[in-house]
């Protein structure tokens, strides 16, 4: 038995180290109860969720919950907070030194203050009572529900003020704290952030009567801790809101928030901090300050703070130049507490007014970005739309932009920056590599309301093959709040994440300026702790500028997908046609200036005393360029700012007609209404050879033949038994109006038939009526002066034309005019022409017209049905041509249903062409066969009299054997440019050619289109950069038609070198010059640039 048990024994041993014998049980958790004390039951998520919100909301609950224990103590009136204050006279906007020398009278919170875009300054005297000398954070409160910026007491811009509740703090100095009278000035402008627009749509009219209420003039001692936790709950609040539901991260954000309002006592300030504790939990413990961003983790979405600023929308020019002020101002005051603050704005424009207008503002800016955290960008003067400014526009918005970074910064920029135009032309690209810049920034395609643009990151190609790395914050925005959800979709929406996975979310107030809050940094603070501590979130940074972000894409650029040709928006193309006259401004400038640098630099070269004027020339460009800022060109501002844009070109005619007048002088010609043959020439600006009719007096033309500038006339023949051309009334009230090239057949104003002799072809289809009037209403969804919508295409109706008359009958010109009657309060006087064909001249029928027009949500077009067939047009863009669909494919083909374009627009087949020239339109459209030209809309918002009045309009139907070439260009160009008749001396001496050309072995579609002396020249500079001896020439020529151009440019200057050059006018490569020339090889839409230097 022993034995057995022994035996026994050792077989359990055997067992239990073979697994054979039940081990050992743990023994119960001693504090787990054996029976459930009560029921617990789940956590209803919506209802835990609605809760979160009412933690820190206004309303019922504000005496109870955070906000109540906000602040520790509030003070105002006498004798803490005195107030006084001027009222400027009328609508003057007074400078600081005006203001205060004025007499100031009491006033007190409660006042109203008004109208609309008045000015009010008040003087503030500050007491801090000793009871608050102690709090950790005191500030003065100030809300009057409209703008204001905060002065020192001698005379130093301090801070913006927004008002209607946001941006009303300013922290008071340690040095206010002594318990004595403080001074500052607070000048009000009485003007919300976005105008003055009655009611709650901010782009209705401004309404000039307005009243503002001064609600809020308090010293106010801010617990820390409450307003801490304010955002700490808002962040975590937002998780628990908007990260997946079925997500541990989600379930623990939304525990968090209930712990936190759980822990909150009213009244106990240690609860805040406990509360604070909490929430630490979930966004760890280092979002007090910037280093949270120092965890070596990797971040995806690099944050840029950024103001927009319209430099005129829903408030003028005038009153821009102070948003600039309050904005930067902020941002430098914001900079000094949240160090990770980065801060990029554009606008060279801007700057300047700042320098001019706010020097000490200016100098704080620019300590800023000696620091690197202001960070100039864009390099163009202004955020100018790039639709319809000309190619030389473009040109000079980089050109000026650049100068003035490098000259007041020391450095260009590299990114081209636009977040807000409407689209984007085909040769950007090219302009900004020849600019310094290879990044383009945008977001505003992201607004197409038919296809969702397809990539976030991309490289973007230009018509001559230049491209840029194009970035899209897929946040969709430029004035990002910084929530959450805004780093959130940084990721969700970014369309090229299998190409990089980065981003850029530019955040901060914008379009009527203010930039990022301290709400915007205290933030991200704690995006940044999420997603380091718990994750989910994509993980945000501070403390890089945008060229840090593009630098590291350009790094891979070669890999990303392409976009070729232009960005073109699907939303806005209202914007081609509003506000004409402004339009019509734009292109006249553009003509008159190159015409006003080709003289001017022709005087200074030909005559030492004449001083190249280089600040007018200057000013005026200024203008121009100002002019065409993305809410005014396009004619998307209120009233105010196209009255300001009047006096603008108003003075910028004035200057270029002293100009013009003054070169006449030097260059031995003056300005003539009638002349004959041998006293007479005609002026043109134009390069190439041009033979046409000029008017010498008011019956007769001469033949004006040559290259400019100035050009000798000749005599019209002509005789009685063949006349050149001819008007003979027909059956039916039509006429049939005819030279040596065309038949034109006109009934009720419009053209029953144009038929081509040479070609024998009729180009209007049978049954079809060219320049038939068409009306449509106008009614777009919302932005009235911004959109036409694809419907209005459905409410096409014609306009009846009333009787035809013969309205002039030269021997060069015949005309007819009829009226068009459009409702009871608008109408038409519509003036057909046709002139003598010049031999070797391509002829066409030319349309004057004059339209009163008192319309109300209506769109004026006329209609071009011609017989030719293609399934693309081409339209003139800068410095070249962009082919569009005719027909609807295509969701992104029906898209197209309106475009722009410049001068001309065509339809051709491989032989045979039309094209529709104009004086001052930009919008068109080609369907099928049917080209149509837009005249005139009438939106009532935001100027409730857009386009209301008189406007003379010109149009031509030029009808030209083979496909698009250089014989249309040529004549937009000419159409553009009319010969002006100018009185020159018996000798004709000005008579002998031009000083510089593309000599006639070139390839006609080369365009020298701009001649101007060089930007620091010793006798030009005005000192921005260092002066540069002699003197130099700059002529800048393209391609036109997209195919390989040869030519060569002669000149009769005395050239020493020429070299090729950038558009910043800095030199490339030198050129080979011999014999007074030199060899021009462009490619397919090539802009190039070359620099002569005079001996």
């Amino acid at each position: 038995m022993l034995q057995s048990s022994s035996t026994t024994s050792k077989d359990n041993k055997s067992h239990a180290k073979m697994g054979g014998e039940t081990a050992a049980q743990k023994k119960p958790r001693s504090d787990y109860p054996v029976r459930a004390p009560k029921p617990v039951g789940q956590l209803i998520s919506n209802i835990y969720k609605d809760r979160i919100s009412q933690f820190y909301s206004r309303g019922q609950w504000e005496n109870n919950n955070l906000l109540a224990m906000m602040n520790e103590a509030v003070v105002s009136g006498e004798p803490h907070v005195q107030l006084s204050v001027w009222d400027a006279p009328k609508l003057t906007r007074p400078t600081f030194d005006d203001a205060v020398s004025h007499e100031f009278k009491k006033t007190s919170v409660g006042s109203w203050f008004g109208p609309s875009w008045s000015t009010h300054w008040f003087k503030v005297v500050i007491k801090v009572p000793k009871e608050l000398a102690d709090k950790r954070l005191l500030e003065l409160h100030w809300d009057a529900n409209n703008e204001g910026l905060i002065w020192t007491e001698d005379g130093k811009p301090l801070q913006g003020l927004t008002g209607g509740g946001e941006r009303v703090e300013w922290v008071l100095p340690e040095s206010f704290r002594d318990g004595k009278q403080h001074t500052i000035y607070i000048e009000m402008a009485c003007n919300g952030m976005f105008g003055n627009a009655p009611g709650g749509d901010s782009i209705q009219p401004p309404d000039p009567n307005k009243s503002f209420r001064l609600d809020r003039a308090e010293i106010v001692a801010v617990n820390p801790d409450a307003r801490q936790l304010f955002i700490d709950i808002w962040i975590i609040g937002d998780a628990a809101r908007e990260f997946p539901s079925d997500s541990w991260e989600q379930h623990k954000a939304l525990k968090t928030c209930n712990a936190i309002i759980e822990a909150f006592e009213l009244g106990n300030k240690e609860s805040l901090k406990t509360c604070r504790k909490i929430a630490e939990e979930y966004l760890g413990p280092n979002i007090n300050s910037a280093k949270v961003y120092e965890s070596g983790k990797e971040p995806v979405v690099f944050g840029i703070g950024h103001c927009h600023i319209d430099s005129c929308w829903l408030w003028p020019f005038a009153e821009t130049k102070r948003k600039v002020a309050r904005s930067w101002s902020n941002q430098c005051d914001l900079m000094e507490r949240y160090p990770e603050l980065n801060f990029a704005c554009s606008q060279a424009q801007q700057y300047k007014w700042l320098k001019e207008l706010y020097p000490s503002v200016f100098e704080r800016v620019k300590k800023k970005v000696a620091e690197g955290r202001f960070h100039p960008i864009g390099g163009s003067w202004v955020e100018h739309d790039t639709n319809m400014p000309s190619g030389e526009s473009l040109v000079r918005q980089f050109l000026y932009g650049q100068r003035f970074y490098e000259s007041n910064f020391g450095n260009r920029c590299q990114t081209f920056w636009l977040p807000d135009t409407f689209g984007y032309s085909s040769q950007l690209p090219q302009l900004c590599r020849l600019s310094g810049m290879t990044r383009f920034l945008t977001q505003k395609l992201s607004w197409n309301n038919i296809n969702k643009f397809p990539h976030t990151t991309f490289n973007w190609v230009a018509l001559d093959g230049s491209q840029v790395v194009c970035h899209m914050p897929p946040s969709e925005t430029y004035t990002a709040e910084a929530h959450f959800g805004d780093v959130k979709r940084s990721m969700s929406q970014h369309k090229s994440l299998d190409q990089d996975a980065t981003s850029l979310l530019v955040f901060g107030k914008g379009d009527g300026g203010g930039g990022p809050t301290w709400q915007h940094i205290e933030k991200l603070r704690r995006c940044r702790g999420i997603s380091d501590t718990v994750g989910l979130l994509p993980r945000v940074h501070l403390g890089n500028s945008v060229d840090d972000f593009f630098d590291k894409l350009e790094l891979k650029a070669d890999t990303f997908v392409t976009w070729y040709g232009e960005l073109y928006f699907e939303l806005h193309r209202g914007t081609y046609t509003t506000q004409a006259n402004n339009k019509r401004n734009n292109r006249k400038a553009e003509f008159v200036l190159r015409e006003v640098e080709l003289l001017a630099t022709i005087a200074s070269i030909k005559d030492k005393s004449y001083k190249y004027p280089k600040k007018d020339i200057d000013d005026m460009w200024e203008a121009v360029l100002l002019c065409q800022f993305h809410d005014c060109l396009p004619g998307s501002s209120i009233r105010m700012a196209y009255d300001e844009s009047d006096e603008f070109y108003a003075k910028l005619f004035k200057t270029a007609k002293k100009i013009l007048d003054d070169t006449s002088k030097v260059l031995g010609v003056s300005q003539a209404t009638s002349s004959s043959i041998t006293e007479g020439a005609a002026l043109s600006s134009l390069s190439w050879h041009r033979k046409s009719l000029i008017d010498i007096n008011e019956t007769e033309a001469a033949v004006a033949c040559g290259k400019g500038p100035f050009l000798k006339l000749r005599k019209f023949k002509t005789s009685e038994d063949k006349p050149e051309v001819s008007l003979r009334k027909l059956s039916g009230g039509a006429f049939l109006l005819e030279n040596s090239q065309l038949k034109v057949e006109v009934k009720g104003g419009c053209v029953t038939s144009l038929y081509d002799k040479s070609a024998e072809r009729e180009i209007i289809p049978k049954g079809e009526k060219a320049n038939q009037y068409v009306i449509f209403d106008d009614k777009p969804l919302y932005w009235q002066a911004w959109d036409v919508e694809v419907y209005h295409l459905d409410t096409r109706k014609t306009l009846p034309c009333g009787e035809t008359k013969v309205h002039e009958e030269k021997k060069h010109r015949v005309s007819v005019v009829t009226e068009t009657k459009i409702s009871d309060k608008s109408s038409i006087e519509t003036v057909i022409s046709l002139s003598a064909a010049v031999e070797g001249e391509q002829s066409y029928v030319e349309v004057a017209s004059k339209v009163v027009w008192n319309e109300t949500m209506k769109f004026l077009k006329v209609e071009f049905p011609v017989d030719v067939r293609s399934t693309e047009a081409s339209y003139e863009t800068q410095f070249g041509v962009v082919r569009r669909p005719t027909h609807y494919n295509t969701s992104w083909d029906m898209a197209k249903f309106e475009v722009c374009c410049h001068k001309f627009a065509d339809l051709s087949e491989h032989d045979y062409g039309v094209s529709v020239l104009n004086d001052s339109k930009y919008g068109f459209a080609t369907t099928g066969s049917l080209m149509r030209l837009s005249l005139l809309r009438s939106p009532k918002a935001p100027d409730a009299n857009a386009d209301m009045g008189t406007h003379h309009i010109r149009w031509a139907i030029l009808p030209h054997k083979g496909a698009l070439g250089p014989t249309t260009v040529r004549k937009a160009f000419e159409f553009n440019s009319p010969l002006k008749l100018v009185s020159v001396p018996l000798s004709g001496s000005v008579l002998s050619g031009p000083p510089i050309e593309l000599t006639s072995d070139s390839s006609p579609a080369l365009v020298l289109d701009t001649v101007k002396r060089g930007e620091d020249d010793e006798d030009v500079s005005r000192g921005e950069l260092p002066v540069k001896k002699g003197q130099s020439v700059v002529v800048r020529i393209y391609d036109s038609l997209g195919g390989r151009a040869r030519g060569t440019v002669a000149t009769s200057w005395d050239v020493k070198r020429v070299s090729k050059t950038n558009l910043l006018e800095d030199e490339l490569e030198e050129v080979v010059f011999e014999d007074g020339k030199f060899a021009v090889d462009l490619k397919p839409f090539e802009v190039a640039t070359y620099k002569l230097q005079l001996a």
